[in-house]
């Protein structure tokens, strides 16, 4: 019964063409629509907020949620993070995940980026080396980066993804203890992305994302869990 009247607001949405923001009919309204109880209606509607999809404002009613995939980066990194404690291999299999994606797409970008967006992949590995060379971390730029490597692509979804593969990633490294990365080794790579992208050998780029992905597969093979005041659990 729940799941049925979720997939009969979720319908309603849809059916009303209503966009992010909308105001939802009220729980009266949905009673009557739904031909159910408040309870249930309720619990229907807390069900879809926790996936995003609505979005309940005590006191001044119900929305369409944002859609985001912030539910599946929140699961992504709770069942990677909880799957390593257990020592399985779920770092790996996130990473492999994310590699499948860029790897699968970076041959579509090869040669046909256009020159503003690999000028500011330009200045962004050269940020990089900046912070590589005074020690600092380089994730939000290699963030930054990835983003604008496949902004080119057009396709917003493909960025949501590719955004809560990254999250999920980067939040579960705070609950790990790795191999530093060399920087100068991390900026190199980036910079080989870049020029085989402009050289328009697809082949090239993929081999140079694989190559960085190994990198980074090397790194998470050596990685530990950490207890709650971030020190290395021992194997039992």
């Amino acid at each position: 019964m729940a799941r049925d009247l979720q997939e009969r607001i979720k319908r309603l949405i849809i059916e009303r063409r209503l966009p992010s923001g909308a105001v939802l009919p009220t729980e009266p309204e949905l009673m009557t629509l739904l031909g159910a109880s408040r309870n249930s209606v309720r619990e229907a509607l807390k069900a879809l907020q926790a996936m995003g999809i609505v979005e309940i404002r005590h006191g001044f009613g119900t929305y369409v949620g944002p859609m985001s995939l912030a539910p599946m980066v929140e699961g992504l990194a709770f069942r990677t993070v909880a799957g390593h404690h257990r020592g399985e291999d779920s770092l790996l299999e996130l990473l492999e995940l994310r590699e499948a994606v860029e790897t699968g797409l970076i041959s579509r970008l090869a040669g046909r980026l256009p020159e503003r967006d690999l000028a500011e992949l330009d200045s962004l590995v050269d940020r990089m080396e900046e912070e590589a060379a005074r020690g600092a971390g380089l994730a939000e730029t290699d963030r930054a980066f990835h983003a604008t490597l496949y902004r080119g692509l057009g396709n917003v979804l493909l960025s949501e993804v590719l955004e809560a593969f990254w999250d999920a990633f980067h939040r579960v490294r705070t609950d790990l203890a790795e191999v530093p990365q060399d920087p100068k080794v991390t900026c190199r790579q980036h910079r080989e992305i870049v020029d085989a992208v402009r050289s328009g050998d697809a082949v090239r780029a993929e081999a140079a994302i694989r190559h960085h992905f190994l990198n980074i597969r090397t790194r998470a093979t050596s990685t530990v869990p950490l207890d709650s005041n971030k020190r290395p659990i021992e194997p039992v």
